[in-house]
């Protein structure tokens, strides 16, 4: 414990800039996942169209897909030789590739499956009695989505956020692909700890490390107790 605490304080300070730039990736990126997954999932719930399957299947996509495979084709996409990478080239002036932008939206499509089947569940676990009563009393269907499923669904919206963010901070193969390991802007924590190992400097290593897993512990104990209490004590 002792030479824990004192590698705490002899952490570099590059090792904290990557844990800033770490959890400002995870901050953006679950906002922007809620703001995605909630009519997304919203949709996927309600219809009946047989393209729901595909979109629900491509959704659930990177769970499985390991994320170099994910991340070479966003490198292809956001190259400026092609018409995606061209258009934002355009518009910025700079590149979506070894960008803070090209790790948010590549971060985003490898997570949000943690954000989406959450949410999806959910809305899916919503009694049609209630949604149903909403109309008949002259409700409209904004209205019933805001006032009814979203506040009987909010469970499934807490865990979504703390899935998304928790996946985010733990992301590595992505990350590398598309942002490769610039200092203070690229660089996340799981790629300075990996450096830190490649250094064989073994002592700031195991304090970055420790200080990764209490952060992820307090992520996922709050998330625990959440998912352990009954629906009447929610």
């Amino acid at each position: 414990m002792t030479d824990l605490l004192h590698g705490l304080r002899e952490l570099p300070p590059e090792l904290w800039l990557s844990l800033r730039v770490t959890l400002k990736l995870a901050t953006v990126v679950t906002l922007l996942l809620l703001v995605l997954a909630t009519p997304l999932a919203w949709w996927l719930a309600r219809t009946r169209h047989w393209l729901a399957v595909v979109v629900e299947a491509l959704v659930g996509l990177p769970i499985v897909l390991p994320p170099t495979v994910l991340g070479f084709y966003l490198l292809a996409l956001f190259s400026p030789d092609s018409g995606a990478g061209r258009l934002w080239l355009r518009a910025t002036g700079g590149t979506l590739a070894f960008s803070f932008s090209g790790l948010v939206l590549g971060s985003m499509l490898y997570s949000l499956p943690f954000a989406v089947q959450p949410i999806l569940a959910a809305f899916r676990s919503v009694r049609r009695s209630y949604l149903d009563a909403s109309v008949s009393l002259g409700g409209t269907s904004v209205t019933t989505f805001r006032r009814i499923a979203l506040p009987l669904a909010r469970r499934g919206l807490l865990v979504a956020a703390a899935l998304s963010f928790a996946h985010t901070l733990g992301e590595f193969g992505i990350v590398m692909m598309l942002g490769g390991s610039i200092p203070g802007k690229t660089k996340v924590a799981s790629i300075a700890l990996y450096d830190e190992v490649q250094r064989l400097d073994y002592p700031s290593a195991h304090a970055f490390a420790a200080v990764l897993l209490l952060l992820s512990f307090a992520l996922l104990l709050p998330l625990t107790i959440l998912q352990r209490r009954t629906p009447t004590e929610a």
